[in-house]
């Protein structure tokens, strides 16, 4: 296999890692307001992610730099093409983080709770967008510069995959808290994964289905029918108060999601509305000295970072009572 292949493979691995991981802390934001009806319930979601949620976004780091190291020419299109949106993901999720750290530092929490709030919705809406567009396709000319506004970005299929990327990852939220808490803040989240799930299952399977029908493989059906099955999976086990199997189901939904999308791309990085100036795995690439070296550390060192991100989630693996 060609390391060009390779590093496409695991860009999209660290993809799948992060909206996985990330997705669920997003969900739980998204969810304050609604589940948490005072200061101790709000804090006890907070608790639920506050050990692991700066380990998840390393993911994110981690996928950006190997773009950067990887596919020079689709980083930095993508980043000057896409710098506005890209920006408020970046200052939501400072927002976000910084809203995290201080709440327990403060008297009146109620500030930040609505940046974590916002600093939670606007990437989970955002990157949808994002991705729905590198998948379409963005205006690029001959030199691989984009040459669109910020209205192309916000068509209707962007907009519905950023709707579709919502409502998955605030019932990835809603599953995760029903596992990690007790009492009546479980029931609620039990509740919200219901409605949550279904509007899911309605924009998720639109979004799919438009991108399958757009750039979709024979072989892509299997992860839209696979994603269909997980978010399925997950109202199903929530309503039989088998919390564990409804976020397995629903983060094998966010991995399905994830290689359709990625599986729509293939061989292209970055396609272009020409086809003739899309950007792909080939004329995008570092130079094969780089990409060799590369591999050689993502094998020494991924196997530890999975070893320490695993024992993390191990010791901080029980459920959560609310005090007063």
């Amino acid at each position: 296999m060609e390391l060009t292949t390779v590093w496409f493979l695991l860009i999209a691995v660290l993809w799948t890692g992060y909206f996985v991981l990330e997705g669920f802390d997003f969900g739980v934001g998204v969810l304050l307001p609604f589940l948490g009806r005072d200061e101790a319930e709000r804090g006890t979601l907070v608790r639920a992610i506050g050990p692991v949620w700066d380990g998840n976004e390393v993911w994110l780091l981690v996928a950006g730099g190997a773009t950067f190291a990887a596919f020079p020419e689709w980083y930095a299109t993508l980043f000057s093409g896409f710098y506005l949106p890209l920006f408020l993901v970046l200052l939501a999720l400072i927002v976000r983080g910084v809203a995290l750290e201080y709440r327990s530092k403060s008297d009146s929490t109620r500030g930040w709770d609505r940046a974590f709030f916002w600093g939670s919705l606007g990437p989970a809406f955002l990157w949808g967008v994002a991705f729905a567009n590198i998948v379409r396709g963005v205006p690029l000319d001959a030199r691989h510069e984009y040459t669109g506004g910020l209205l192309d970005l916000l068509n209707p299929y962007a907009l519905l995959g950023g709707a579709a990327t919502l409502a998955l990852f605030t019932l990835h939220g809603a599953v995760f808290t029903a596992l990690k808490t007790t009492g009546e803040l479980r029931e609620r989240a039990r509740t919200a994964a219901r409605w949550t799930g279904l509007a899911a299952l309605v924009l998720g399977g639109a979004f799919l289905l438009v991108t399958q029908l757009m750039t979709g493989t024979a072989a892509t059906w299997v992860s839209v029918a696979v994603a269909a099955a997980g978010i399925a999976g997950a109202l199903v086990a929530t309503l039989r108060g088998r919390d564990g199997w409804a976020f397995a189901a629903n983060a094998a939904a966010v991995v399905a999601v994830t290689v359709t999308l990625f599986g729509g791309l293939w061989p292209d990085v970055m396609p272009a509305l020409d086809p003739a100036n899309s950007l792909t795995v080939h004329n995008a690439a570092s130079t094969p000295y780089t990409l060799g070296v590369m591999t050689w550390v993502a094998a020494i060192f991924t196997p530890v970072v999975l070893a320490y991100q695993a024992w993390t989630y191990w010791v901080f693996r029980r459920r959560l009572t609310v005090t007063r």
